[in-house]
C-alpha cells in the first residue's frame, strides 16, 4: 500500500487522537463518547496507534510520517498511564504524598531523631539561664564574640558573617552548612547508628548554647526574630536526616535474619528517601534564612508569627498529606 493511501485510511483515528489529547479533559474516563479514542475501546485503539508506527517503520515510510506518529504514540502513553513527564510526576507524587506517608510509616525513629535534637537543645538553653557560663562549656570565647556581633541590636546585618557581601552568597553559605549537618547527621548511621546519635546530640547542645546565651544578654528580637522564619524547615530537615541515619543504623544492629550487607541495602532505599526530604527543606530554609530572616523591615511578632505559621504548616503536611491517596 502506497503511503498516501495509508495516510488517508488511518487519518480519521489519528485526528481523534489529536483531538483527545488537545483536550484539558483528556483520560480514559473523559474521552468524548462515540471518538475513535472512546473510553470502551482505548486499550484496543491504543495498540493498533502502536501498530502504525510499527508498520510505517517497517515499511520505510517517510520520516515526517513515523515522527508524528512516534509523538502521538508517546502522548498517548502518557495519557493513558499517566507516564507524562516521568521525573516530574515522580517527584510531585513524592512530595505531594509519598514523603509524608513514608515519615509517618517511620515515626518511631523520627521522634527518636526528634528528641536526640530538641531535648539537649532546649536543656542546654534552660541551663544557661540560670548558669551564664555554661554556655563557655560549648563555645569559645572568641565564638562568643562572633554571634554577639553577628545578632546585635547594632549590626547591620542580621546573621551575616564580615566574609560574605550579599544575600546570594549567604543563600549559598547556609546551604553548604546546612548540607554538611545533614550528610554528618546522615552518614553517621553506618556506625551502627552511634555517629548519627553523636551529631543529633552534639548539633542540639551547640544550637542551644547559641540560643541561651543570646538569650540570656538580652537579644531575643534580633536572634529569635531571624531563626523563626527558617527554623521549622531547617530543623525538620536535621530531623528526617536523623530518621535516616538511624535507619542505617538499625539495618547493621538489628539485621534480623538478612545478612547486615542485604539489610543495609534495603533499609537505605528508604533512608535515602527521608534524605531528599531533608534536603528539599534545607534548600528551603536557606532561602528563607538568606533573603527573608534578616529584613529589618519585619516586625518581631510578625516574624514570630510567621515562623509559628510554618511549624505549624510544615507538621501539618508530614502529619495529614498522602492520606487520601492512601485511603
Amino acid at each position: 500500500m502506497k503511503e498516501r493511501q495509508y495516510i488517508a485510511r488511518r487519518a480519521a483515528e489519528w485526528e481523534a487522537w489529536d483531538r483527545w489529547l488537545a483536550s484539558a479533559r483528556g483520560s480514559r474516563s473523559a474521552a468524548p463518547e462515540g471518538d475513535a479514542t472512546g473510553a470502551a475501546g482505548l486499550p484496543q485503539r491504543f495498540r493498533r496507534l502502536c501498530h502504525d508506527l510499527a508498520l510505517v517503520l517497517d515499511r520505510n515510510y517517510s520520516a515526517a510520517l513515523a515522527e508524528d506518529l512516534h509523538r502521538r504514540v508517546l502522548a498517548a502513553y502518557q495519557r493513558i498511564y499517566g507516564a507524562g513527564g516521568p521525573q516530574g510526576d515522580a517527584w510531585r507524587r513524592f512530595f505531594g504524598g509519598d514523603l509524608p506517608a513514608l515519615v509517618r510509616s517511620e515515626w518511631r525513629l523520627v521522634l527518636a531523631a526528634a528528641l536526640l535534637l530538641f531535648v539537649p537543645m532546649s536543656s542546654f538553653l534552660l541551663l544557661i539561664q540560670v548558669w551564664p557560663d555554661a554556655a563557655l562549656l560549648l563555645l569559645s570565647p572568641e565564638t562568643v564574640g562572633e554571634i554577639e556581633e553577628m545578632y546585635s541590636p547594632t549590626a547591620r546585618h542580621l546573621g551575616r558573617p564580615r566574609s560574605a557581601g550579599s544575600e546570594w552568597a549567604m543563600w549559598g553559605f547556609y546551604i553548604a552548612n546546612n548540607v554538611r549537618i545533614d550528610f554528618q547527621v546522615f552518614a553517621g548511621g553506618v556506625a551502627f547508628g552511634v555517629g548519627t546519635v553523636f551529631y543529633l546530640v552534639y548539633n542540639g547542645l551547640h544550637i542551644g548554647a547559641i540560643a541561651g546565651h543570646l538569650t540570656q544578654i538580652g537579644y531575643v528580637p534580633t536572634f529569635w526574630g531571624f531563626v523563626a522564619g527558617h527554623s521549622a524547615f531547617e530543623l525538620t530537615g536535621v530531623v528526617l536526616a536523623g530518621a535516616a541515619g538511624l535507619k542505617l543504623g538499625m539495618a547493621l544492629v538489628a539485621p534480623g535474619r538478612q545478612t547486615r550487607l542485604a539489610a543495609l541495602r534495603q533499609h537505605a532505599r528508604i533512608a535515602v528517601k527521608l534524605l531528599y526530604g531533608a534536603a528539599a527543606l534545607t534548600l528551603l530554609a536557606a532561602f528563607i534564612e538568606a533573603f527573608w530572616s534578616p529584613w529589618p523591615g519585619a516586625s518581631f511578632a510578625f516574624k514570630l508569627a510567621v515562623g509559628g505559621s510554618l511549624w505549624a504548616l510544615t507538621w501539618a503536611y508530614l502529619l495529614l498529606a498522602g492520606r487520601a491517596r492512601a485511603a
